[in-house]
């Protein structure tokens, strides 16, 4: 799954980033509305964490542009505002879900799985392939009561391949959803990962491969 976190207060946005990292997210994170606006218009997000109180355009005016803009990608508003006034217009705007600050960890990302599990295309907490199962919450790769945990960039790399089977995905497409626009990473890590992921796999001794189309990119298929 990926974020996009949007708040001008540097230490907060930095902490989220953290925070959901930590929780098997990737992210990309930007400190005012202007940005927040160009990203989510153009980026591939699975949801947006916006503050409301930014320089420029604030979180309000982005999501009424997003939202008018035919963009429905689920979105949660992070403020200091706490009246109901404030909560209604952030909903009657196209929010999701509001959550006041100060806020604790564990029900700001409660929250945000709750907000993706309303999404249409959301698939549950256990995506499955050909008997192989991929646990969102756990992290476990699984196959005929065997499982093995998954490292966090493993995990969103298998998550890609496991939301849609038979498709190719590229490796621009990877380093975008995974390791976000801004990103000093090397494509290898794509290769490396998708390596540990297909010697994982067959520990598993799953009927499943990851092959790779020439000069295209990548697919999860039956063997």
């Amino acid at each position: 799954m990926k974020l996009l976190i949007a708040d001008d207060d540097r230490d907060i946005a930095r902490a989220l980033t953290v925070l959901f990292e930590r929780s098997h997210y990737s992210t990309d994170t930007v400190f005012n509305g202007s940005d927040a606006y160009d990203y989510a218009a153009g980026g591939d997000y699975d949801g947006l964490i916006l503050d409301i109180m930014m320089p420029g355009m604030d979180g309000l005016e982005v999501l009424k542009k997003l939202r008018a803009d035919g963009v429905s990608t689920p979105v949660l508003l992070l403020t200091a505002r706490s009246e109901v006034e404030d909560r209604v217009n952030g909903l009657d705007a196209g929010a999701d879900d509001y959550l006041p600050k100060p806020f604790a960890a564990s029900e700001l990302l409660a929250r945000v799985r709750a907000m993706l599990r309303r999404r249409d295309q959301y698939h549950g907490n256990v995506l499955e392939y050909q008997g192989l199962t991929l646990n969102l919450s756990t992290y476990e790769l699984g196959f005929a009561g065997e499982s093995l945990r998954l490292m966090g960039r493993e995990f969103q790399v298998m998550e890609l391949l496991m939301q849609a089977p038979g498709s190719v995905i590229s490796t621009e497409q990877f380093m975008d959803r995974i390791w976000g626009w801004e990103a000093e990473a090397d494509v290898s890590v794509v290769w490396v990962n998708l390596s540990n992921l297909r010697k994982k796999i067959e520990k598993l001794n799953a009927p499943v491969g990851i092959r790779a189309v020439r000069g295209v990119g990548y697919c999860l298929e039956k063997t």
